[in-house]
């Protein structure tokens, strides 16, 4: 494998929660590769909770989760001797729900969507009924709105600059918007034109698409997250299901690196904005490993069977729309250029 593997020392987490690798794939192309992501804010968001007495033992902890973040919290539960119930829907992996069962997390499966917010708003919904009948004896993170989650990328911020300065450009897949926002702040008290590369799937509403289905998980939703700073992003790209799988691919065959699709589709985004800016020092979030993935994102009969082949080579450059709302797949660059989002709504589109 042609990366360099480096660790900045650290202390005060445990090696389950142990920072990145950072890899350098390219000469001015590096991969945060982390083992585990979400659990760093789920310990983070817990522990803080703990300290200001929102969570006091023998509360019940809910959220609503379809993937990574649902685990942090079973594990960090786990330790701290909570009980954890998870709000998710049917597109929960099998393996994934046995693992939270494993840690004694009981898993609720939404499977009536909502007409506006799909599942996300029926899990919600759901959720809420559920702190009405538990009343105080219950804790919600709430990771798409707490501060605690971006907060909890601070740590991270601190390595990549204590390793490779903090006028960088990062590029994170969008979800909950804790790790791409809460890392970019951090970065720019130091270098305020750090750069930041939001990378989004077609189909979610967080950068201004019409809500749909959506086959590429872990990124994208049908609500806006409180903690998705529009301002902060620079750059937004939009990837497809396919290419962000046919690129995941990409990365393993060529640096060795298995892990989940959101790091495939930020890996064609960064490769490719690295090979463009040559002199920006491009650092990509990897959140996950791949092993949830191997029998889906690896498998080509499952690929196949679901639509979601990608056929022929890598696209070399993304298309580049006047509005996100018009963009198409598969992959899609935005100059977002720090404009909220109310703005890019509510400008006239050859204006935006």
């Amino acid at each position: 494998m042609d990366a360099v593997r480096k660790r900045l020392p650290f202390s005060g987490y445990s090696d389950a929660y142990a920072l990145p690798t950072i890899l350098r794939c390219e000469t001015n192309l590096y991969l945060a590769q982390f083992a585990f992501m979400k659990l760093l804010p789920a310990k983070y968001i817990i522990e803080q909770a703990l300290a200001r007495g929102t969570l006091k033992h023998g509360m019940k902890v809910l959220e609503t989760s379809s993937g990574t973040f649902a685990l942090g919290l079973a594990v960090v539960c786990r330790e701290r001797g909570f009980q954890l119930e998870i709000f998710t829907d049917p597109v929960m992996d099998k393996g994934l729900e046995n693992r939270l069962s494993s840690l004694g997390a009981e898993v609720v499966i939404v499977t009536e969507k909502a007409r506006q917010g799909g599942y996300q708003r029926s899990r919600l919904d759901a959720l809420h009924a559920r702190m009405r009948h538990l009343g105080h004896s219950c804790f919600w993170p709430r990771q798409y709105q707490t501060p605690d989650n971006p907060a909890a990328y601070k740590v991270f911020a601190d390595q990549i600059s204590g390793m490779l300065g903090a006028d960088i450009t990062l590029v994170g897949s969008v979800g909950s918007g804790g790790s791409t926002c809460g890392t970019i702040e951090r970065l720019r008290q130091k270098a305020p034109g750090a750069r930041l590369i939001g990378v989004d799937t077609f189909n979610s509403v967080i950068f201004g698409q019409p809500d749909g289905e959506r086959k590429l998980r872990g990124l994208g939703n049908s609500l806006v997250p409180k903690n998705v700073k529009h301002e902060l992003y620079d750059d937004v790209h939009l990837i497809s299901a396919p290419l962000a799988f046919a690129a995941t691919h990409t990365l393993h065959e060529r640096h060795a690196v298995f892990a989940g699709p959101t790091s495939g589709a930020s890996y064609i985004v960064g490769r490719w904005h690295a090979r463009q800016y040559p002199r920006e020092i491009v650092v990509v979030i990897c959140p996950d490993e791949g092993h949830r993935y191997a029998e889906a994102v690896y498998d080509h009969e499952w690929l196949k069977q679901n639509g979601c082949l990608h056929e022929g080579v890598l696209p070399d450059a993304p298309s580049s729309e006047e509005h996100p709302s018009t963009a198409l797949p598969p992959w899609n660059r935005y100059r977002w250029n720090r404009k909220s989002r109310e703005a890019l709504l509510n400008a006239p589109e050859d204006e935006s």
